[in-house]
């Protein structure tokens, strides 16, 4: 019971990683400032070792879904919250909908 704790554990870190690595791309204007390029090496190295580790302990047809999941809906907020991003109400539906199915796939795995 730990063990499975812990591969969602890490699976979340990944996820918040994949956000951060997002979010220092954008900032990195094209890789044209250096220290928001280098945070972007290093959040897509973490995000990627994080689920590595996940992935060894976790079906990948749960484990991935879950990390891009993750990384899609936590780069819509960062992009509405320091981004100015806006989004019409159909696609905060979608949003919500790739939330619940975040959800629904953690709950339907037993895991």
């Amino acid at each position: 019971m730990e063990e499975n704790i812990m591969n969602w554990i890490y699976l979340i870190i990944a996820g918040i990683f994949e956000v951060v690595w997002s979010t220092t791309i954008k900032l990195s204007h094209g890789f044209t400032k250096i220290s928001f390029t280098i945070y972007t090496i290093i959040g897509l190295f973490l995000s990627m070792f994080f689920l590595a580790i996940a992935v060894k302990r976790m079906p990948m047809s749960l484990a991935y879904p879950i990390w891009t999941g993750i990384g899609a809906v936590g780069s819509v907020i960062i992009g509405v919250i320091l981004f100015g991003d806006k989004l019409s109400p159909l696609t905060w539906i979608f949003v919500i909908l790739l939330l619940v199915s975040i959800i629904g796939i953690k709950i339907s795995s037993g895991n």
